[in-house]
């Protein structure tokens, strides 16, 4: 890791046996974070701590602002994505091994286990402003069924929302400070749903092109979205399969900028902001 990486703001990107690290917005590498097996879905703390799930190892793995020294190791079997409560900074994990999510009160001890029996495996997870977590997966129900799940603040279940949104896989679930946005890979798609009383109910929709094939997962920093993905043979013209897309959001449309240096397998992403002096 480059000596000025911690006073920078930083963008991680999950890359299978690593993660890269890269200046933000301007996109020069500046680390590489190593010796992940199959490296996923990621989330940041109020300090800027950056957690990066091991779908491999069954780890959550946890990094100080600009550090390469992992600072903790957190079992979750499966652990495929993270999402941390910004009203208690509670860790939430999604198991993409169908353990369910596992909540860990402020990143640390033993956690509180949820399950939802419509899910076979859970994707991806995020909290809205208040507290209320929601997580998509898979379902046994049909062949690569979507489903949606809430967790209100302070529930003791999830609750399976209900979408009249198809769905192809999932591919994300982030709050945008005003809606829930839900990532479609396979088409691939933000939407932004209100939810009440069970039910999600469409209000927009986010499409990208540039040549986006296919979205892993995304992050929404103020009014852009970092999709990672790939693309048509080259992404945007550049040599290469593989990259992060910056997009404006929710306008979406052609990427505003592509980073594709040091990636072979995009597959999580999170912007961690230097921390104030």
């Amino acid at each position: 890791m480059l000596p000025e990486a911690k006073s920078e703001d930083l963008l991680y990107e999950s890359d299978v046996s690593w993660a890269s690290v890269y200046s933000y917005p301007q996109g020069k590498m500046v680390g590489k974070l190593k010796n992940f097996y199959l490296a996923a879905g990621q989330c940041v703390d109020n300090a800027g701590n950056v957690y990066i799930a091991d779908y491999g190892k069954s780890r959550v793995y946890t990094y100080s602002h600009g550090s390469s020294h992992r600072k903790r190791a957190i079992y979750v079997p499966g652990a495929a994505d993270c999402a941390i409560d910004p009203t208690t900074g509670n860790l939430a994990v999604a198991s993409w091994g169908g353990a369910g999510v596992w909540i860990f009160a402020n990143a640390r001890g033993k956690p509180s286990k949820f399950l939802d029996p419509d899910f076979i495996g859970y994707y991806s997870c995020g909290y809205d402003s208040t507290g209320d977590l929601y997580v998509d997966g898979i379902s046994h129900v049909g062949s690569g069924h979507v489903v949606l799940a809430e967790l209100p603040k302070g529930g003791s279940q999830l609750e399976t929302v209900k979408i009249g949104q198809y769905l192809g896989w999932p591919a994300g679930v982030k709050w945008d400070g005003k809606y829930l946005a839900v990532g479609d890979g396979t088409t691939p798609v933000v939407y932004q749903f209100v939810i009440k009383g069970g039910s999600a109910t469409r209000v927009g929709t986010t499409q990208f092109g540039s040549g986006l094939e296919y979205m892993h997962n995304f992050w929404i920093q103020t009014r852009t979205l970092l999709a990672s993905g790939q693309c048509y043979h080259r992404c945007y013209g550049v040599r290469s399969n593989q990259a992060v897309m910056f997009f404006d959001y929710p306008a979406g449309g052609t990427a505003t900028k592509l980073i594709t240096a040091g990636i072979r397998a995009s597959a999580g992403d999170s912007v961690s902001l230097a921390p104030k002096s």
